[in-house]
């Protein structure tokens, strides 16, 4: 089992930035990828970013390429989200999540652990 702790949402103004932090535990060795996802009210949960074990490769959502920054500190077990120049519509629940497979892809099926969310709310 793994369990995962994310941190760091709030209120922040419109072209603001907040970073993420989740923090892993458990069967930490069974870690391979780990993703960002975020719901909005009413909305489906999106894919927004991912890394790979060694930190080499990132992959992200085209709404947030460019603004939004996943890393992560294997001495820490802890992957972080960056995210700059925040607008209305990157309000919603953050969750983080683990995989097994060293590069996953976009869907939720391919995450097996998920931490339970950070509320991020942009607005004036």
């Amino acid at each position: 089992q793994v369990q995962l702790v994310e941190s760091g949402g709030g209120l922040v103004q419109p072209g603001g930035s907040l970073r993420l932090s989740c923090a892993a535990s458990g069967s930490i060795f069974s870690i391979n990828a780990m993703g960002w996802f975020r719901q909005a009210p009413g909305k489906e949960r999106e894919f927004v970013g991912r890394i790979t074990r060694s930190g080499g490769s990132t992959y992200y959502a085209d709404s947030v390429k460019g603004r939004f920054t996943v890393s992560r500190d294997n001495a820490k077990n802890t992957v972080y989200l960056q995210m700059n120049s925040l607008k209305p519509e990157d309000t919603a629940v953050y969750y983080c999540a683990s995989a097994y497979l060293s590069a996953p892809g976009v869907s939720r099926s391919e995450y097996a652990y998920w931490g339970q969310g950070t509320q991020v709310t942009v607005s004036s």
